[in-house]
């Protein structure tokens, strides 16, 4: 999908009648994308250049696809050029990345990122983002076929001049990683010509945009392959920076003898576990000690199995947060710890013996104590129990005080939700969880959302999709007592709505009859017929997504209101000095993670009448083609 598609004679002509910016900013907002002062400013200063270069190189009839969006993807590339190749007659295309830096050197010596004069915190090498965006397109476009032949990258950096950034030029060049200065001008306009005739691009950018999609890997799938083998996905942007700043803290850590932590903070579907997995699979190949941390039960143990399938040394290196109670200071070289949000005050529990109990440190004090390099990925948003503390300002905060540096990055980029950013924004202004109010869902051709007029509607609709390709599960917010297994081997259908009533999935690790253990409720086919809650769901994602809205959010006076008192979560009960502000942020947050599980699609019902009208008068959508995915075998 692209923000506006034109020749480069079209876009030479909006450059020349001042007009480019405000046709650029309407068609991103008509697509529900905000547009900053600085994207604005980006376009009037580069875009011109570009337009100019490609008809002095004589190629005014090369197609230019401006804020080209990735797919499955929130992540826009500044422009794809589509043409003919001047010796062989194929389609050829070339990803442009267009800086405006003046000056910019390698950051701590590293050649994958760069110091950007004005600009905070490290960038990713601008060879390394565009070759990165090559990379992805041939893994998920069908057009390509997995032929990178088709496919150059290049940056284009128009106001510096070499030696004003002659660190980003030491670093190799590809066909997919060239960069060009505006000193280099001349040697640019050569290189357009040799990728592009003086012919049309319409037919080339035409079958570009119409491609075949592959599906979105699902990281469980890979994630043996990607701790014993190689990386299987691409990391963009952001993610490659929080990636390469780790491994280069690990570096520094080693070289200087100093600890370091890295604090990587984004949405759901933004891409931490991946950058975890792709961390800890580096390292374990280059057999450095590391360990992987979480505070869930079901997410560690289904890494365990994927993961670790056939491996007990993989599985071991799978842990929980308060799995560190007795170690020593700095024994491993790297702690990744994955879902930091669920970071516990302390790691004590109901078995831990009194005398332990009155020596306990900090969970926190445990974490970044263990290991030279503590790493913490987390999403504010997903604090969903009582005593969870996990978000970047505390963990930081405790850091400095125990004397580690710290680096923070911050990921805002999209990849589940069928890569729409205007869904995550969408559902954070529904349940009120960054000041912003409720709008009406349009659809935005990126993701499927719907309301269905009953359960039995959501399940029949879910078990159509999952029939015709990839997963679905039912989830809901925790409203309904959780019973244990009958007597007779059956689980007990709590969830209850009218005539419709489903049990909820199993309490415990083993399975019940065909149905999985609580671990691998989001993952084992046999998940589908149970609903899952919050604990078992966070942290996984699946196709298609059916969420029942219990009786502790309610719509009242047009607003979205909680009601502790309709909570069944025992953990609620339990926390006696839990305010209502706290249970109120809690319930929200919770169904922020269960409305941003599905890769493709959510379903949504709510109990009470009320809402269940509110949701409909949000949710009006006329829908719009679907983007053509390639099946798994194709």
């Amino acid at each position: 999908m692209s923000a506006y598609r034109t020749s480069a004679a079209g876009l030479l002509r909006l450059t020349t009648d001042g007009t480019l910016v405000e046709v650029l900013t309407e068609r991103l907002r008509h697509a529900g994308h905000g547009v900053s002062p600085a994207e604005k400013r980006s376009w009037a200063r580069s875009l011109p250049v570009l337009a100019q270069d490609l008809t002095d190189a004589g190629l005014a009839d090369v197609e230019v696809l401006i804020e080209y969006q990735l797919p499955l993807t929130s992540r826009r590339v500044d422009a794809v050029l589509a043409g003919v190749d001047p010796r062989t007659g194929d389609d050829s295309y070339l990803v442009v990345e267009l800086k405006q830096w003046s000056y910019a050197t390698a950051y701590e010596d590293s050649d994958t990122l760069v110091a950007v004069e004005q600009a905070h915190g490290p960038r990713l090498h601008p060879g390394v983002q565009v070759q990165d965006y090559c990379r992805y397109l041939t893994d998920f476009l069908g057009v390509f076929g997995r032929d990178q032949k088709m496919l150059r990258g290049a940056a284009y950096l128009h106001n510096a001049v070499d030696r004003d950034v002659v660190d980003l030029l030491d670093r190799p060049a590809t066909d997919q990683s060239r960069i060009f200065t505006g000193q280099r001008r001349g040697k640019w306009l050569d290189h357009l010509r040799s990728r592009f005739a003086p012919a049309s691009g319409a037919g080339p950018a035409d079958r570009f945009l119409t491609s075949t999609v592959r599906p979105s890997r699902h990281l469980l799938a890979y994630a043996a392959a990607e701790l014993k083998e190689r990386s299987h996905f691409t990391l963009l942007d952001e993610q490659h920076v929080a990636y390469e700043l780790v491994m280069h803290a690990i570096e520094r850590a080693r070289t200087a003898n100093h600890k370091r932590a890295v604090v990587v903070a984004g949405g759901p579907g933004s891409g931490k576990s991946v950058i975890a997995l792709a961390v800890l699979g580096e390292l374990a190949r280059r057999d450095r000690p590391v360990l992987h941390a979480t505070g869930s039960r079901s997410f560690t143990l289904t890494l365990r199995r994927y993961a670790g399938r056939n491996s007990t040394r993989v599985q071991s290196l799978f842990k929980y947060f308060n799995s560190f109670m007795d170690a020593e200071p700095n024994d491993i070289e790297v702690l990744i710890c994955d879902e930091a949000h669920r970071v516990r005050e302390t790691s004590v529990n109901r078995y831990t013996p009194k005398a332990r109990r009155d020596v306990a440190r900090p969970q926190l004090d445990e974490l970044i104590s263990v290991a030279r390099v503590p790493v913490f990925l987390l999403d504010e948003h997903q604090v969903v129990k009582p005593g969870e503390m996990g978000n970047v300002e505390v963990i930081s905060a405790h850091a400095r005080k125990l004397g580690v540096d710290v680096d923070v990055v911050s990921l805002h980029d999209q990849f589940r939700c069928g890569g729409s950013e205007a869904y995550e924004e969408w559902v954070l202004d529904l349940l009120g969880l960054d000041g912003g109010e409720p709008t009406i869902w349009s659809g935005d051709g990126r993701f499927d959302v719907r309301v269905a007029e009953s359960p039995q509607e959501m399940e029949a609709y879910l078990a159509d999709r999952q029939a015709v390709a990839g997963t679905a599960r039912m989830s809901a917010g925790y409203c309904w007592p959780w019973s244990d297994p009958r007597p007779d081997g059956t689980l007990v259908p709590d969830v209850t709505i009218g005539g419709w009533a489903r049990p909820w999935n199993v309490k415990s690790e083993r399975r019940v009859g065909s149905a999985p253990g609580s671990a691998f409720w989001a993952t084992d086919p046999n998940g589908f017929g149970q609903v899952g809650c919050v604990y078992t769901a966070q942290g996984f994602e699946y196709d298609w997504s059916g969420v029942i809205i219990g009786p502790d959010l309610v719509a009242r006076d047009g607003q979205l209101v909680t009601r502790r008192e309709q909570s069944k979560d025992p953990a609620f009960r339990s926390r006696k000095t839990l305010s209502d502000g706290e249970a109120d942020r809690l319930i929200r947050n919770t169904y922020k993670v269960l409305l941003t599980r599905g890769m493709r699609g959510t379903v949504l019902y709510a109990t009470d009448p009320e809402t269940q009208e509110y949701l409909r008068n949000l949710v009006r959508v006329r829908r719009p083609p679907e983007i053509t995915f390639e099946t798994e075998a194709g």
